[in-house]
């Protein structure tokens, strides 16, 4: 854990404090190598200071992180859910919940299984069924069961968020104390740096060019050069750390965490008026 606040114990545990914000780097298959990642910080409506980055191994520390009581808004890189064409196709439950708890019922296999034979049906350029806010944010349709896995880490995600007892703004009512939003850090990261990579988890691809494009996002983050207009507040510890991390899982969390607090600073956490109820939708797209 990177802390530099005289309530690092208490962040360890849970957001605290007026303006408290959280973002996850979310992961379907968490481990030690690979954990789920969240940066919590406060956000005084112009700049958010990162008070610290947890990393959590297994779910179960996870949702004890989840279900701690606090006054926070999250944003989430993991989808909050599918493509209504998939879903109609599909004859799935065309409400939020019913689909939620229809999905968490299946297994891994059976979700690649439903998904490639829909895919297989379909023409070429066109497999995947699209989201209405997948275009805007240039992310991945969230029935994608391989590179990045989005369709399982949805399976394994939202579940924990639901149970957690989190409001989920035009998806589900929970605890309006703790709020949880769809991030998408690549939406930012693409507006700094274009086509730039800045992250690989294959050491062979962790190279130079990548490390420059994590010093270039990280300052564009500093100076508030980003749709946000939010500016990020470092120590060099931190900042040395970020641009450090070839996985860019420390700096995912940290865009995730600028997107959580532009959300606790508009009406309705940023939900678009026209937001689709069952698909869901992504912070700023």
């Amino acid at each position: 854990m990177i802390a530099e606040c005289p309530e690092a114990l208490c962040l360890a545990e849970r957001p605290c404090g007026a303006g408290a914000v959280a973002g996850v780097d979310f992961t379907s298959r968490p481990t030690a190598r690979k954990p789920i990642v969240v940066a919590l910080g406060r956000f005084d409506g112009q700049a958010v200071r990162l008070d610290a980055l947890v990393s959590h191994a297994s779910f179960e520390t996870f949702d004890g992180w989840l279900r701690a009581s606090g006054d926070w808004v999250g944003a989430f890189d993991l989808p909050f859910g599918l493509p209504r064409e998939l879903v109609t196709a599909l004859g799935w439950p065309a409400d939020w919940l019913p689909l939620m708890r229809h999905y968490a019922g299946l297994s891994r296999a059976e979700i690649r299984d439903t998904f490639a034979a829909f895919c297989d049906a379909r023409p070429a350029g066109a497999k995947f069924a699209h989201r209405a806010c997948d275009k805007p944010a240039g992310s991945s349709p969230s029935m994608k069961w391989v590179n990045p896995p989005v369709a399982y880490m949805l399976h394994a995600g939202v579940p924990l968020l639901i149970d957690a007892g989190l409001h989920l703004p035009g998806l589900h009512g929970g605890d309006p104390s703790r709020v949880a939003v769809e991030g998408y850090p690549g939406l930012l990261a693409r507006e700094v740096l274009g086509a730039r990579s800045y992250k690989s988890d294959d050491r062979a691809r962790q190279t130079p060019e990548r490390l420059i494009a994590r010093k270039d996002l990280v300052d564009a983050l500093e100076q508030g050069r980003t749709r946000l207009g939010v500016r990020l507040r470092l120590t060099h510890a931190q900042r040395d750390a970020l641009v450090a991390d070839a996985s860019g899982d420390r700096l995912d969390a940290v865009l995730c965490l600028l997107q959580a607090a532009w959300a606790r600073a508009q009406p309705a956490f940023g939900r678009p008026e026209h937001a689709d109820a069952l698909e869901g939708w992504i912070v700023s797209a």
